[in-house]
């Protein structure tokens, strides 16, 4: 068996911490960093990268939102003779214009280091444990998208396909979008959300309300306005089409939103009160 760990970054955020437990769950060493791991890895403090780095031969790369993924630290994975990347992204990158993630994919792509690149779609967590967990637990969510449907997808399956493609051979050079088994629209999934914790979720779709909501949350004019160009595009671009990538790549089918939803209501994820997982 081989002993090499594999290095997972954020390994104590949403994402990173479910690809940690796939990994033990198949016993493979598992090297965790972030700035809260033992093996501590900060994208602001470059003296954390190359303890991080060293000895590994895969990596499973990821940058919190809004953090650039350094192309240093990718010519530094290259140099210590890392083998293979296996970068998180997301859907439509080139569609809202998200520079952060497309200059991400072309550093890996150029990096001379077998890669492979993980485009999600919008995170089932982003209900429970991210952006949207205070919009739920206060009874209102406004994104602007209308009835524009999205192709939600679980972190666990997303963990699931980062797994084998970090233990597998036959994943290099290739793009997989991962998404979940059907589209829904936010208003549907307010819906499912609200009869599964049983509390009211009302959904507001239009520019208007979020231009309202996110003004009196403090954010400036322009960030707004940047925002809603994005939104407008992915309007443009039309309902996400669901693919079959989790099954084709673990063998089993992705989880419904109703799955999600109903194991969230009851582990009591939408009661009031702190969420339990840390930060990346």
């Amino acid at each position: 068996m081989d002993t090499t760990p594999i290095l997972v970054l954020g390994a104590t955020g949403s994402s990173g911490r479910r690809v940690v437990a796939h990994l033990r769950n198949l016993g493979v060493p598992v090297r965790s960093a972030s700035r809260h791991s033992v093996t501590r890895f900060d994208w602001g403090d470059e003296s954390t990268w190359e303890p991080a780095l060293r000895g590994v031969d895969r990596v499973f790369l990821m940058a919190p939102d809004g953090v650039p993924v350094a192309p240093g630290l990718v010519a530094l994975a290259a140099d210590l003779e890392v083998e293979h990347l296996v970068l998180l992204s997301s859907r439509a990158i080139e569609v809202i214009g998200d520079r952060r993630l497309l200059e991400a994919e072309d550093s890996v792509r150029g990096s001379g280091i077998d890669w492979t690149i993980l485009r999600a779609d919008w995170f089932n967590q982003n209900f429970d444990e991210g952006p949207f967990r205070e919009a739920v637990l206060g009874g209102e969510l406004t994104v602007p998208l209308g009835e524009c449907r999205q192709a939600f997808v679980d972190l666990e399956d997303v963990a699931a396909v980062a797994t084998r493609v970090l233990t597998e051979r036959g994943h290099t050079g290739r793009t997989y979008e991962v998404t979940g088994p059907r589209s829904l629209s936010f208003g549907e999934a307010c819906a499912v959300i609200g009869e599964a914790a049983r509390r009211p979720l009302r959904f507001r779709g239009n520019q208007d309300a979020y231009r309202a909501a996110q003004t009196s949350l403090g954010r400036s004019a322009e960030s707004v306005e940047r925002d809603l160009v994005s939104f407008a595009a992915l309007r443009a671009l039309g309902d996400a089409e669901p693919l079959d990538t989790v099954l084709r790549v673990t063998g089993r089918p992705a989880r419904t939103f109703e799955e999600y939803a109903a194991e969230v209501a009851t582990d009591g994820g939408w009661r009031t009160g702190p969420v339990g997982a840390a930060g990346p």
